[in-house]
């Protein structure tokens, strides 16, 4: 059997710019259609929204004594709380 270039030819290849380029427009006008500005959230994506506010990310106050902690050599560190907490995290996501 011979191949020849004639038989390479891809389906994509046999349909003509026109109708690549009504397909596509067709596709565009469905979209465009039924389309408004508005975006409607579910409730998961307005909470996971609002968590994204920067203001409540870091307590500057605790900051700030904790690092007067540090400075002033009084911070105590409780290594088996911070090892039971880890632990307990690891069951829950186990679960």
């Amino acid at each position: 059997m011979k191949i020849s270039p004639s038989s390479l030819k891809t389906p994509l290849a046999e349909t003509t710019t026109a109708e690549r380029s009504t397909g596509s427009n067709r596709a565009h006008q469905a979209y465009n259609s039924g389309s408004t500005n508005e975006v409607d959230f579910s409730a998961a994506a307005r909470q996971l929204n609002s968590l994204q506010d920067s203001s409540a990310d870091v307590d500057m106050q605790k900051v700030q004594a904790l690092r007067e902690a540090i400075a002033a050599g009084e911070l105590k560190i409780d290594t088996s709380r911070i090892a039971d907490s880890l632990i307990a995290s690891v069951r829950d996501l186990l679960k």
